[in-house]
């Protein structure tokens, strides 16, 4: 797939350049006083980085002259503000948390280094158990240029015992039809449950991405092949109405608000039958999950249409950003963080539920995480082994990426379109009022970038 880098981006790398040419040269840069190393490490505000946060003392004592200094922020947040720092290579950040998303992109933008030379002197890292799915979103043109802290796909969790009330089942490979009429009979807003949560918060990474699974399995798509915008196609028309529907008929109170926090509080207080959402938060929502729903709740594959399989494939993981002045310091952190002996600390200080999933072989053969994580562990690796992100729809596409389409102007294209599905969550306007202006938004974005003549 041929990646095009936007005009703005141009622009802040050129501004940046010569700052960056005289800082890099500094051996002195990140060391304090006392001569220790302070490597500064952006995290997404996620539990499972809540987590490596609060275990680091553990880093330190095995690394002593280095020291870390962590920037955690929500993930609309943390996207723009490393991304501004490495395309002006200010230098702020040694280590940055990025998405399978971005690292191509950034990879053939010079924003980050190869891993490789690293991970030949490190064998403990062992290269070899990170499962290949996930090892191959972070890697661009047969490099890796980032480690996985965690791999995930989507899934349904559900509550046995709601289901049973009223008298559904639902199949470990359920259709989208199924969900919906299971959400109808389990709806009891009444009682302030509702049917099924949803991401309807706007943000690329948000209501976009399970909603863009769900246009993907109905026959929809982003682009046809010569990148024309298919958003207003009866395929994807139907997606999402049908998303939307969902959601106003029996889904969460004012659900444009609500991205996974919201409802992953809303399962596990017991406030939702059902929650489409990432894998990663199985673990999360057993952990902090009420008596009753933690022993009812159960989990099954991605809901499809037409597709055999519509989990997204997903990664967050760690690089060494270019400008970082202590490259080294900063392989030694992700080492700790990304590798083997980092999980068992996780599982054996935090809980086997607070590990991070989805990286590698090894954490499925831990006898204390397989009996923790019994209910959802096959469905994980199962989920990410079925993934297709260079084939995610029934038609034909020129880009890759199931829940997102990996070029630079997804980000921008990404937050309009799903600025307007929230107006049609929230009832401000309708489904075909939303792609249509997004549908002319992309269409533009994509003229302007040179993708479409």
């Amino acid at each position: 797939m041929q990646v095009r880098n936007r005009h703005a981006v141009a622009a802040l790398l050129a501004v940046g350049t010569l700052a960056a040419a005289s800082a890099c040269s500094d051996p002195t840069a990140g060391q304090d006083a006392s001569g220790d190393t302070t490597i500064t490490v952006a995290l997404a505000a996620n539990p499972q980085m809540k987590t490596a946060e609060s275990l680091v003392s553990d880093f330190e004592q095995k690394n002593p002259g280095i020291k870390v200094k962590f920037t955690t922020l929500p993930e609309n947040d943390l996207r723009p503000a490393v991304t501004k720092d490495v395309a002006t290579k200010a230098g702020q950040y040694d280590v940055a948390m990025i998405g399978s998303y971005e690292v191509p992109i950034w990879a053939k933008n010079g924003w980050i280094v190869p891993l490789d030379g690293y991970v030949a002197k490190d064998t403990a890292w062992d290269a070899n158990d990170v499962l290949k799915p996930i090892k191959d979103i972070v890697s661009a043109d047969g490099k890796l240029y980032g480690a996985p802290f965690y791999g995930s796909s989507s899934f349904l969790f559900y509550r046995k015992d709601l289901a049973r009330k009223a008298g559904v089942t639902i199949p470990e490979k359920p259709t989208w039809d199924q969900v919906a009429q299971a959400a109808a009979k389990m709806d009891d807003k009444k009682n302030g449950v509702s049917g099924i949560c949803l991401r309807g918060l706007p943000g690329w990474g948000q209501n976009l991405a399970s909603l863009t699974t769900v246009i993907n399995t109905f026959g929809g798509r982003w682009f046809d092949e010569k990148w024309r915008p298919q958003l207003t196609s009866p395929e994807t028309t139907k997606a999402v109405q049908f998303y939307v529907d969902l959601l106003r008929s029996h889904g969460q109170p004012d659900a444009a608000k609500d991205g996974w926090e919201g409802c992953l509080q809303q399962i596990t207080q017991g406030k939702t039958a059902m929650w489409y959402d990432d894998t990663v938060f199985a673990g999360s929502a057993l952990k902090d999950a009420t008596p009753q729903v933690k022993e009812n709740l159960a989990f099954a594959l991605a809901p499809v249409e037409k597709t055999q399989a519509s989990g997204w494939l997903w990664s967050w993981a760690l690089s060494i950003t270019q400008s970082s002045k202590n490259k080294d310091a900063a392989w030694k952190f992700i080492s700790w963080a990304t590798g083997k002996d980092y999980i068992k600390l996780a599982g054996a200080k935090a809980g086997w539920d607070s590990i991070p999933p989805g990286s590698r072989t090894s954490t499925y053969a831990i006898p204390e995480y397989r009996k923790a994580a019994e209910s959802y562990a096959d469905l994980t690796l199962k989920s990410i082994q079925s993934a297709n992100p260079k084939q995610p729809t029934v038609q034909p596409v020129p880009y890759s990426g199931v829940q997102y389409v990996q070029i630079p102007e997804f980000t921008d294209i990404g937050d309009y379109v799903s600025q307007q599905i929230a107006g049609a969550i929230s009832g401000t306007q309708s489904v075909q009022q939303a792609l249509q202006k997004s549908q002319a938004y992309t269409e533009s974005a994509v003229k302007k970038a040179g993708y479409l003549k």
